[in-house]
């Protein structure tokens, strides 16, 4: 007897779980970059380092206007971030001093 439709797929879960792939096989297979966020490879350090003094700056505003609508644990931990988001911005404005940038 002719059969008009092929067998399903194997749509078992335990057959993936019980063979997890080889670290041979994880290597074995060609990495894909992705490019959706990628910075341009030719960027001067000074440009990089501007950009990233802006959006630390950016992300330390965002989070101090956060504060004002949480209380206690979770502002005291907010209020943490944001400091450590000053102090990245402060180390990169460092750097873009000793590269003699100005703003």
């Amino acid at each position: 007897m002719f059969k008009v439709t092929p067998n399903p797929p194997d749509t078992d879960p335990t057959s993936a779980a019980d063979h997890p792939p080889s670290i041979a096989d994880i290597k074995a297979t060609p990495r894909k970059i992705c490019t959706l966020f990628t910075v341009h490879p030719e960027l001067d350090i000074e440009t990089l380092l501007a950009y990233a003094c802006e959006s630390l700056a950016s992300a330390n505003v965002m989070a101090t206007d956060l504060v004002d609508h949480l209380e206690d644990g979770s502002r005291n931990a907010l209020l943490g971030i944001a400091q450590v988001i000053m102090l990245g911005e402060l180390a990169v404005n460092r750097a873009l001093d000793q590269l003699g940038c100005s703003e």
